[in-house]
């Protein structure tokens, strides 16, 4: 059994449309991942571990309160979106503050900053800070969104006030070129959607001008980020602290350094890949630095499944090859398929978890629950109201997970045990905005009810023959829906 005698630090690397088939481990061909392979070698890979949705917003949501993201109708926001999260409403940073964990977060935040008229030179909030971060050094949305500049503690880093950033959504705004009237400045062509402001030479969605000083350059993203995460290590070393490494990569626009062109067999989406393993390599080569590296819980997980054309021209579905990012499994992002939320998840504490590989049914919406279990702290009556404590499945100490796993997308799943049912949809057109993706988002007009065991491609539908089973799952969920 674990020890709580000296709390461990705990760093959470969150990707960003990584595949459950996207890493070595796991079989990933034309690319190789040797930090996270080591990772998984030193821990537990999880083969049944999911977010909770199929997109970016709802996942990061659920992961940080505990809470399904459609009871706050949490979906894809924009760059200018409010703050999502409640500010009265505890996260999983404030638990571990109370705990006495020093906490942060730097990355891709997506989780809507401000009131909804944020002033973009001055400190924007509500934000990280108000819903438990220490400190914050953010992407604010997206790397595919404006604004395209790194906020410090709600503030625009290297901002000039001579040049003040304005922000529009809904208009196009003087200053940067936009993408419908410039393409010739391109890096990367890309769909009528991403055809908003150019900065670095890649249209956005979006609108902005002023800010120059402060713009970000692609290529420099996942060294900027990586260096301020291991800063933040070292400022931290002495005392426990819980960092949220939430990385751009994959995320589209795919743009990777010269360090990591070619650096693959597949192209733009392989080569952030590698660049994604050098960032987990280098976070792991900072923990052994300081002498953390045995007391240091590192889980490393993915916030959707994957996604090979997302918008931006970068040849991912000519380019992949043998490679499968959803393994066996169908589905990608945006789809209620397994693969839109089984994700790659490893966990690893060398001083209490012995390597190997568990197939417990396992959520991101649970680790709120179970890290409180870790670190010795009682949740409170509306604190994480989905959230389960299965710290020992975590720990690799039982191979037991969840009873029933809910998979959030366009449409819900639900899993129990070996099987999948999928919530029927009383329109199952394929909007043409998903379709224009190559996703099968896996709608149908009727129920549908999958054995994973000996149909993990969720290809033949059985629930006619099993109705026992199917009315089982579907009050579950109903009951799950209407709490």
């Amino acid at each position: 059994m674990y020890s709580q005698k000296a709390k461990p630090n705990i760093v959470l690397i969150y990707v960003d449309d990584l595949g459950y088939g996207d890493i070595g481990v796991n079989g990933a061909i034309g690319v190789e991942t040797p930090n996270v392979d080591r990772l998984a070698a030193n821990g537990l890979n999880f083969t049944d571990a999911h977010s909770t949705a199929a997109t970016c917003t709802p996942s990061r949501y659920s992961l940080l309160t505990g809470e399904y993201a459609f009871r706050n109708n949490a979906a894809i926001v924009n760059g200018d979106a409010p703050l999502i999260i409640d500010v009265d409403k505890r996260t999983l940073p404030d638990m571990l503050k109370d705990a006495g964990y020093t906490t942060g977060v730097v990355g891709k935040w997506h989780l809507g900053l401000g009131d909804g008229k944020a002033n973009w030179n001055d400190e924007v909030k509500p934000g990280p800070k108000e819903v438990g971060f220490d400190y914050s050094f953010l992407i604010p949305a997206t790397g595919d969104r404006i604004p395209t500049v790194y906020m410090e503690n709600q503030k625009v880093v290297g901002l000039d006030l001579q040049d003040p950033i304005t922000v529009s959504y809904t208009s196009k705004l003087d200053g940067y070129p936009i993408g419908t009237e410039h393409p010739e400045l391109l890096k990367q062509h890309t769909d009528l959607q991403h055809l908003g402001s150019i900065t670095n030479g890649i249209s956005r969605i979006g609108y902005m001008n002023g800010g120059e000083s402060a713009l970000w350059i692609d290529e420099e993203i996942p060294f900027n980020l990586t260096k301020k995460a291991n800063e933040f290590i070292d400022k931290n070393s002495k005392n426990p602290f819980f960092l949220f490494f939430s990385l751009h990569d994959i995320h589209q626009p795919r743009i990777a350094n010269i360090k990591f062109v070619e650096a693959s067999k597949m192209g733009p989406r392989g080569d952030v890949i590698a660049q994604m393993d050098w960032c987990v390599g280098a976070i792991m080569q900072k923990l052994k630095e300081v002498n953390l590296d045995n007391n240091t819980m590192i889980i490393f997980t993915s916030d959707n499944g994957p996604i090979l054309d997302d918008g931006y021209l970068d040849y991912a579905r000519e380019l992949v090859g043998e490679h499968k990012p959803g393994g066996k499994y169908k589905g990608a992002k945006y789809s209620v398929y397994e693969a839109g939320t089984r994700m790659p998840t490893i966990v690893s504490w060398p001083s209490e978890i012995r390597p190997g590989t568990s197939n417990a049914l396992l959520s991101q919406v649970d680790l709120y629950a179970s890290l409180a279990s870790l670190v010795g702290q009682n949740l409170k009556k509306d604190d994480a109201m989905d959230s389960e404590n299965h710290l020992e499945a975590w720990l690799g100490i039982k191979n037991k997970g969840r009873d029933y796993l809910l998979e959030e997308a366009y449409t819900f799943g639900l899993r129990m045990g070996s099987y999948k049912y999928i919530k029927p949809k009383e329109n199952a057109q394929i909007p043409q905005w998903i379709a224009k993706k190559f996703v099968d988002p896996g709608f149908s007009t009727e129920p549908q009810l999958y054995n994973l065991d000996v149909d993990p491609f969720e290809e033949e539908n059985i629930a006619d023959e099993y109705p026992d089973v199917l009315q089982r799952m579907q009050n579950e969920l109903s009951n799950i829906l209407s709490k």
